[in-house]
């Protein structure tokens, strides 16, 4: 009878269906990976084992109710930080579950586990005098004022995600005809944002300085 070292299929699952597969973020690949971290030190105590001596039969519905819980009421994390930890876990059992026929109803149950209910926050935004404060309070006179000015005013215009702004190339910002900034967000999903020609004028002055 096949063991199904819980060790290879963490790898592969990292390597071959995040990496290679879904091209996933490097923001993605660090959550999932510190919830695999969180996840075997907890099931390695449990079973009083090393994390290496781990099976995927290991980690069952049970383990990851129990675990779950454990991240709420030990570590303190919120509904939706275990949300998060659970997508994760949820993912490599889809995975398993292709890979390992014979895992199916195990992966199943593990699958089957509900999200936990919370209240959503309001998404709050700058009002127009807010915004026009936020973009007064770089120092214009110094390097980094005008630098912080620019990625302020292209954030404001574009809503960029801090990732998308610090991950943007200076081929992906068009300032001719149909100015607009390209950029490929979460889910790996590209898409390109008019910019207005406060912002096209701004970054104009600042490629200007660099080069481009």
């Amino acid at each position: 009878m096949t063991s199904h070292p819980l060790p290879a299929y963490v790898q592969r699952f990292f390597t071959e269906r995040l990496a290679n597969q879904l091209g996933a973020s490097h923001n993605t690949v660090a959550s999932y990976r510190d919830t695999f971290l969180l996840l075997l030190t907890f099931a390695a105590g449990c079973f009083v084992r090393q994390p290496t001596d781990l099976l995927v039969t290991d980690i069952d519905a049970d383990l990851v109710g129990r675990f779950l819980d454990f991240l709420e009421t030990k570590r303190g994390n919120s509904a939706r930080s275990r949300n998060a930890r659970l997508t994760a876990i949820r993912s490599f059992f889809k995975y398993v579950s292709t890979s390992e026929p014979q895992l199916l109803h195990h992966c199943h149950q593990v699958l089957a586990l509900p999200a936990k209910r919370h209240e959503k926050r309001t998404i709050a935004y700058l009002d127009r005098n807010e915004t026009e404060a936020l973009l007064a309070a770089p120092d214009l006179k110094t390097w980094y004022g005008r630098r912080n000015r620019t990625l302020l005013l292209l954030c404001a215009q574009t809503g960029l995600r801090v990732s998308e702004l610090i991950d943007l190339n200076c081929s992906d910002v068009n300032l001719g005809t149909g100015a607009h900034v390209k950029c490929r967000g979460k889910g790996r999903k590209a898409r390109a944002i008019p910019l207005r020609k406060d912002t096209v004028k701004a970054l104009q002055i600042w490629l200007a300085g660099h080069g481009g």
